[in-house]
């Protein structure tokens, strides 16, 4: 469970930077460089080197204790994990996708190591490879927030960016032994692992 709930940490914390990109256009720097440099380690050994360490996932953390605390009142985060968690089990089961969205971010990586994973145009070309593969696959996962931003071409490619990653630690979930279940009925046994992180 502790290395599971790690991430599930990077995948609200992702999440939560897509609500906030979508509500008003800016997201945290720390926070977005976490997501995306997670999406380009694709072959790290552990859920803490997929993230750089645990320091850098607090936020999401933190996010999950008031969640699973039920202190956490934003209705909508839930959904969207629930929502990517779904998209998840359709997107490892087509192996066309599968490869396609491997190769699309592997032909990003040069350009995310040279320019770094937040990049404006590492974040269209990510966003471009989302809206090209994973966007086809139901349920579409809808994000509600200010429409004048969400009129602007560049902040929908940050959404999208960001899902990618969102989707990213989903996989990362499945494969620590994860599952929707997991996230609906054991909350306090994830609610134990994510205390142990954040006050060891």
């Amino acid at each position: 469970m502790s290395t599971r709930v790690l991430a599930l940490a990077g995948l609200v914390q992702a999440l939560a930077q897509v609500r906030r990109v979508a509500d008003t256009g800016q997201a945290n720097a720390a926070i977005l460089a976490t997501a995306m440099d997670s999406v380009f380690r694709i072959d790290a050994p552990s859920p803490t080197a997929v993230y750089g360490d645990v320091e850098a996932l607090r936020p999401g953390l933190t996010l999950l204790r008031d969640y699973f605390g039920n202190s956490q009142r934003d209705e909508q985060l839930p959904r969207l994990v629930l929502a990517v968690m779904q998209l998840e089990r359709r997107f490892v089961r087509d192996d066309d996708m599968g490869r396609r969205v491997q190769s699309g971010i592997r032909a990003q990586a040069g350009n995310a190591e040279r320019m770094g994973s937040t990049h404006p145009d590492v974040m269209a070309a990510l966003g471009s490879l989302y809206a090209e593969t994973l966007s086809h696959l139901r349920p579409r996962v809808l994000v509600q927030g200010n429409p004048h931003y969400l009129g602007q071409a560049s902040v929908v490619s940050e959404v999208r960016a960001i899902l990618l990653a969102a989707v990213r630690s989903a996989v990362l979930w499945r494969q620590c032994g994860g599952s929707l279940w997991d996230f609906l009925l054991r909350r306090r046994d994830l609610l134990a692992a994510v205390r142990d992180h954040l006050e060891g």
